[in-house]
């Protein structure tokens, strides 16, 4: 019989769950880290919400441990790559609390708009100041959103119950999922210059990351009230508060902070500011259902081999997996490769599987497609949820087999259809193992994809490698691989170049002003 520890507190009923599914559990909270590590030997299974830290040195005595179950969205407090080495399944819940975190951002937009904490805390003072606590209606205003994924289009739903407008900023949001929910789709600068309340429901990625700088408030409506409730992060705190302290912003509301837990901030104090402790998630509701949601999945893989919303594991069969490991491996760099080129709204994404590759399964070879395209945008995503978070975002995704070969044995071909127009990439396996990329955006190339990359389109000219060597000499880059194509003699030429170390925002302004560079880029893999 297989055997769980529940490490951290959770709702009852996963327990129950457990024992129902022929899993034997033990509930044994508030261990340190060296007290988990002299007994976590004897499971099979650790079930875990934010207080345990499942550190590599935890795994390391983990000797019987086959899967980690973290009952919420966030896994932070899991070395992946350490559960990876060890063979470990991660698995989350990323969708059991959405609702909750939805209505907990609808709750603090009417604390705002009605100044409800500061007059709570007034009346109870004796003081009964009706002039001094003058609110504005929601009704009639318009939500930006920043994010319309699975929680945003939950806020835009009740939003529009509310009577208000929506205008909503999402590079994945499709103009048929706009209209579905009932959104305006906009660019982030529209949407700063028309929203009276700014809701932020994206996960914190480099893009994401200040996504709301000093910069960009300066560019919101005056009187403007912001509300996150996703990660901290994607707002400046100190540009936050000067534009409180400045009147521009007419209030905030925070439940994420960058450092949490958040004993201090500036922010703290500041009037039209509200805070609360990261309780997004924290409602009676929320806590039974990813607890019965971790149950289920852990048990399920436990017992019967099943995998659901795993962040390091495809779901597979044992049969399957051996052939099918190196084309989800390709098939994940290509999508991230095309995801990190591609930017617009994006309309349709297809999978072409030519040659040896059209006899496999083909849903896992799209999921890993889908995975590395989505994992630029969302640290949420998985190989197994990768196909419903395309669906909520309105990406049609479309699978193409061609069982004659071409000019390879096998191939595979990944193309965006975007605003701007369509493009691909293409790659294969070389020795029916080693990923290799041989086509970009229709420019024959061959090269692998790994590390740190430093991506440049430039006009084919005499004398522009040697520009480019020079300057990344002058700046110490060490280079590792170089690759190069064309399109033909003196027109347009692709370099694909990996070096030891991340490329910097610096290194890529330098290698822009060299003449004769169209696009650069930085890529990581």
């Amino acid at each position: 019989m297989p055997k769980v520890l529940i490490s951290d507190k959770m709702d009852p009923k996963a327990a129950q769950i457990f024992r129902e599914r022929g899993v034997e559990v033990d509930e044994i909270t508030g261990k340190t880290p060296e007290e988990l590590a002299a007994i976590i030997g004897d499971y099979d299974g650790l079930a875990i919400r934010s207080s345990t830290k499942v550190t590599k040195a935890i795994l390391e005595h983990a000797t019987n441990l086959k899967v980690v179950g973290r009952a919420g969205i966030g896994v932070d407090n899991v070395d992946i790559p350490a559960a990876s080495a060890k063979g470990v399944v991660v698995m989350n819940t990323p969708f059991g609390n959405s609702i909750t975190t939805a209505e907990h951002a609808i709750a603090l937009m009417f604390a705002l708009a009605r100044d409800l904490p500061e007059a709570d805390k007034s009346t109870q003072a004796g003081k009964w100041e009706k002039n001094r606590f003058m609110g504005v209606e929601v009704t009639s205003k318009t939500l930006g959103l920043i994010g319309a994924g699975n929680i945003g289009s939950i806020v835009a739903d009740r939003a529009l119950g509310l009577k208000m407008k929506v205008v909503a900023f999402d590079p994945f949001l499709s103009p048929e999922r706009a209209l579905e929910l009932g959104v305006e789709k906009v660019e982030l600068e529209e949407l700063l210059a028309r929203a009276d309340f700014i809701t932020l429901h994206t996960p914190l990625t480099d893009q994401t990351r200040n996504i709301l700088s000093a910069e960009n408030l300066a560019k919101t409506k005056k009187g403007v009230r912001i509300i996150n409730c996703a990660r901290g992060g994607l707002i400046d705190e100190a540009a936050l508060k000067e534009g409180l302290d400045s009147g521009h912003i007419g209030g905030a509301a925070l439940d994420v902070f960058v450092t949490e837990p958040a004993k201090e901030s500036p922010l703290f104090g500041t009037p039209n500011f509200i805070s609360t402790p990261h309780l997004g998630a924290s409602t009676n509701e929320a806590q039974v259902n990813v607890a019965i949601q971790v149950a289920e999945q852990m048990a399920d893989y436990l017992v019967s081999g099943g995998v659901t919303n795993a962040l390091n594991v495809p779901s597979l069969s044992a049969e399957e997996a051996p052939r099918l490991k190196p084309y989800m491996a390709l098939a994940e760099k290509l999508g991230s490769l095309i995801g990190q080129l591609t930017t617009g709204a994006l309309a349709r994404i297809s999978i072409h599987s030519e040659g040896a590759a059209a006899e496999l399964n083909p849903k896992p070879i799209t999921s890993a497609v889908l995975h590395g395209f989505l994992r630029t945008q969302t640290d949420t995503v998985n190989m197994v949820n990768a196909p419903v978070l395309a669906k909520e975002r309105g990406m049609e995704v479309r699978e193409v087999r061609t069982e004659r070969e071409g000019d390879y044995h096998t191939l595979l071909r990944v193309s965006v259809k975007t605003e701007a127009g369509e493009r691909s990439v293409a790659g294969t396996l070389f020795g029916d193992a080693a990923p290799r990329l041989v086509e970009l955006f229709g420019i024959k190339v061959e090269a692998d994809l790994a590390g740190h990359m430093l991506y440049v389109v430039n006009e084919d000219a005499p004398g522009f490698i040697g520009r480019l060597g020079s300057l990344l000499g002058e700046e110490r880059v060490n280079i590792g691989t170089f690759h190069l194509g064309r399109r033909d003699a003196g027109g347009e030429a692709v370099l694909l170049l990996s070096v030891d170390e991340p490329v910097t925002p610096d290194l890529l302004d330098k290698v822009r002003a060299l003449a004769g560079v169209k696009t650069v880029m930085a890529l990581a893999f």
